[in-house]
Protein backbone atom coordinates (compact mmCIF):
# COMPACT_ATOMS: atom_id res chain seq x y z
CA UNK A 1 0.00 0.00 0.00
CA UNK A 2 3.17 1.96 0.52
CA UNK A 3 4.74 1.48 -2.19
CA UNK A 4 1.25 2.35 -4.18
CA UNK A 5 0.90 5.60 -2.35
CA UNK A 6 4.70 6.76 -3.06
CA UNK A 7 3.53 6.01 -6.67
CA UNK A 8 0.81 8.26 -6.59
CA UNK A 9 3.10 11.35 -4.92
CA UNK A 10 5.44 10.42 -7.88
CA UNK A 11 2.96 10.26 -10.09
CA UNK A 12 1.20 13.91 -9.25
CA UNK A 13 4.77 15.49 -8.73
CA UNK A 14 6.47 14.03 -12.11
CA UNK A 15 4.20 12.24 -14.42
CA UNK A 16 6.41 11.77 -16.96
CA UNK A 17 9.01 9.58 -14.83
CA UNK A 18 6.12 7.95 -13.20
CA UNK A 19 5.31 6.41 -16.46
CA UNK A 20 8.54 5.84 -17.24
CA UNK A 21 9.21 3.59 -13.97
CA UNK A 22 5.60 2.10 -14.68
CA UNK A 23 6.98 1.03 -17.65
CA UNK A 24 10.58 -0.04 -17.18
CA UNK A 25 9.73 -1.98 -14.29
CA UNK A 26 8.34 -5.48 -16.01
CA UNK A 27 11.54 -4.79 -18.15
CA UNK A 28 13.81 -4.67 -15.10
CA UNK A 29 12.09 -7.69 -13.42
CA UNK A 30 12.44 -9.62 -17.19
CA UNK A 31 16.43 -9.15 -16.90
CA UNK A 32 16.88 -10.15 -13.20
CA UNK A 33 14.76 -13.37 -13.30
CA UNK A 34 17.54 -15.38 -14.29
CA UNK A 35 19.59 -14.02 -11.68
CA UNK A 36 16.66 -15.35 -9.20
CA UNK A 37 16.80 -18.86 -10.26
CA UNK A 38 20.30 -18.89 -10.26
CA UNK A 39 19.92 -17.95 -6.26
CA UNK A 40 17.50 -20.51 -6.22
CA UNK A 41 19.55 -23.01 -7.65
CA UNK A 42 22.56 -22.11 -5.61
CA UNK A 43 20.52 -22.45 -2.40
CA UNK A 44 19.65 -25.81 -3.25
CA UNK A 45 22.91 -27.09 -4.04
CA UNK A 46 24.54 -25.93 -0.32
CA UNK A 47 21.50 -27.54 1.09
CA UNK A 48 21.92 -30.58 -0.75
CA UNK A 49 26.08 -30.42 0.33
CA UNK A 50 25.14 -29.19 3.62
CA UNK A 51 23.02 -32.35 4.39
CA UNK A 52 25.39 -35.10 2.88
CA UNK A 53 28.36 -33.57 5.19
CA UNK A 54 25.46 -33.90 8.08
CA UNK A 55 24.38 -37.61 7.44
CA UNK A 56 27.35 -39.09 8.72
CA UNK A 57 27.63 -36.86 12.32
CA UNK A 58 23.53 -37.41 12.45
CA UNK A 59 23.35 -41.58 11.92
CA UNK A 60 26.14 -41.52 14.45
CA UNK A 61 24.41 -39.97 16.97
CA UNK A 62 20.98 -41.52 16.61
CA UNK A 63 22.96 -44.79 17.00
CA UNK A 64 24.74 -44.11 20.23
CA UNK A 65 21.42 -42.72 21.62
CA UNK A 66 20.64 -46.53 21.35
CA UNK A 67 17.17 -47.75 20.38
CA UNK A 68 13.72 -45.87 20.91
CA UNK A 69 11.26 -46.15 23.95
CA UNK A 70 8.76 -47.63 21.69
CA UNK A 71 11.12 -50.22 19.94
CA UNK A 72 12.45 -52.52 22.63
Amino acid sequence: MLTFLLWLILFVLCWPLALLALLLYPVLWLLLLPFRLLGVAVGGVLALVSAVIMLPARVLKRLSAGPAPGNV
